[in-house]
């Protein structure tokens, strides 16, 4: 098997990545007599290469019909997987929410890509996990925007960067372009900037860049329909910055996002809009009726005190008023749709069977985000740790999602590693 191609922007077909950057970002000459029409009519999608880390977690599992089907797949007749959805594209060796993290999705089989949605400051919609993570998933701190951040490194203190936060909203939209994506790991109490930046190094798949080219939300529904994979947008939540009162309203950004999918003629059901309140997802069905049917809720109760998995009556609201609102579609993290049986097995936790039996579809975050699984997986596995203690373990977990639970997809920060599966196992 190849690699996932080192430089990602050569993935994308020329015509597509000139609508979005120049020449010379795409990989061409610049001397523009070099581009033939051939070339700017090629629309065709980038060739799946899953790599090898899919075959090479596969094959330290115990022997089963699990581990005989991942390892007697063929590669070359792999395509886009519905069931995997490239979760802010690659992140596990790509700077997230990137034009070359969600090209290295697309490239390891994703049927689905997502772009988390947040604004800048003149209300510009673009993607980022949260409205205000500039600080560590951009190059923010290293520019002269620095001095634009909500709160801007204190280099009076011995840790300049312990309250350190810089926004979308604290810049315009060209200011935001202006920037580039990192790898989302630094060290608070570092006393450089340096040595503040210095834990993005340290990532389990490496060869990746180190930064990438930011997208804004339009860009990224030019860039999902040429490469022909589904449409995952998260509204994110609003943040107060700079101590603003001014901020869009939550029905504002819900229609600039519609009305982004509106203007390149999206065909709804291709877009799958997420959201942990749900009074957006409310919001849209009324709104915008067409995109009603994959609405997905994000299911955080699992912050609240008293919520248990194993117990329906601190469910609220219940399986069933989730349905009559309209919700058709719910997202709880893994660990919330498995536990352990008497004899230790993995199987749909109670949560699972009364959603399941309720007649709402389930997807489920996020695979290939725990890091090493030695040490029972961390907090996508809790619910199931005393079983997990080996890389291979995901493919035991993903295999009860599909097979029992019955997920129809799976987000996942290295999407080969779920494509791969989908292409063994489900199809």
């Amino acid at each position: 098997m190849q690699a996932i191609p080192e430089n990602a922007l050569s993935a994308i077909p020329l015509a597509v990545c000139l609508t979005l950057f120049s020449l010379s970002a795409c990989g061409g000459s610049t001397d523009t007599t070099s581009i033939t029409t051939d070339a700017m009519n090629d629309n065709r999608p980038v060739s799946i290469d899953p790599g090898d880390r899919p075959v090479r977690i596969a094959s330290s599992l115990p022997d089963s019909d699990l581990k005989n089907a991942l390892l007697q797949c063929d590669a070359t007749t792999m395509k886009a997987q519905p069931f995997s959805i490239g979760h802010r594209g690659a992140p596990l060796g790509y700077p997230e929410h990137t034009l070359e993290s969600y090209l290295a999705a697309a490239v390891q089989g994703a049927g689905a890509i997502e772009c988390d949605v947040t604004f800048t400051k003149d209300e510009s919609l673009v993607c980022r996990h949260s409205q205000c993570d500039l600080h560590s998933t951009t190059n923010i701190l290293d520019t002269a925007l620095v001095q634009r951040c909500s709160i801007p490194p204190d280099y009076n203190s011995e840790q300049p960067f312990a309250a350190v936060k810089c926004c979308t909203s604290d810049i315009t939209l060209a200011e935001f372009t202006s920037l580039e994506g990192r790898h989302d790991s630094v060290n608070r109490n570092a006393s450089t900037l340096d040595q503040y930046y210095a834990p993005a190094m340290n990532r389990t798949v490496a060869g990746g860049p180190e930064h990438g080219s930011l997208m804004t939300h339009a860009q990224s529904i030019t860039l999902f329909d040429e490469l022909g994979v589904a449409m995952v947008p998260e509204l994110k939540a609003t943040l107060s910055a700079n101590g603003a009162d001014t901020f869009p309203s939550r029905a504002t950004l819900a229609d600039k996002l519609i009305a982004e999918y509106e203007t390149v003629g999206i065909n709804p059901l291709n877009v799958s809009i997420q959201s942990f309140d749900q009074q957006d997802l409310l919001y849209l069905a009324g709104a915008a009726p067409a995109y009603a049917p994959n609405l997905i809720w994000l299911d955080g109760r699992y912050t609240e005190p008293n919520f248990d998995t194993l117990d329906g009556s601190t469910w609220q609201p219940s399986m069933q008023s989730l349905i009559d609102s309209g919700i058709q579609t719910l997202a709880p993290p893994i660990w919330m749709l498995l536990t352990l049986s008497d004899n230790g097995e993995i199987v749909p936790s109670p949560y699972a069977l009364a959603a399941r039996n309720a007649g709402l579809q389930l997807v489920t975050w996020t695979l290939e985000r725990s890091g090493p699984l030695q040490d029972g997986g961390g907090f996508y596995y809790q619910s199931i740790s005393d079983v997990i203690d080996d890389e291979s373990d995901m493919y035991r977990v993903l295999d009860v999602l599909a097979q029992d639970v019955g997920v129809k997809a799976v987000f996942s920060d290295w999407p080969a590693t779920t494509s791969w599966y989908a292409h063994c196992r489900v199809n």
